[in-house]
């Protein structure tokens, strides 16, 4: 299943290493990328992220962005939506 993860800012950093929970945050992103679950990433004009992800349900896509670091610790969170394939090719394609 496809998802689209969009994130929204909670609140800001106070009192934390920044660098370091942006450091583990990016190694887990990157394990994510290596294993196909995250597809894409992007950052939009307000530098929030952009993810694609294959997921086998909207469950396991909440699952497994609960164990990104700014998520845990409250500083994020995802808005995520099923991405289904575009049909509207069928009404210029005849078979």
């Amino acid at each position: 299943m496809k998802i689209l993860a969009l994130e929204s800012e909670l609140k800001n950093f106070i009192g934390e290493d920044y660098s370091k929970v942006l450091m583990e945050e990016a190694k887990i992103i990157f394990d994510l990328y290596k294993q196909n679950i995250i597809r894409e990433i992007y950052f939009n004009d307000k530098h929030c992220a952009v993810i694609v992800l294959e997921c086998d349900s909207l469950d396991h896509c909440k699952s497994i962005l609960s164990t990104l670091p700014l998520v845990d610790k409250g500083y994020i969170a995802f808005e995520i939506m099923e991405l289904k394939p575009y049909t509207g090719f069928d009404r210029i394609i005849k078979e």
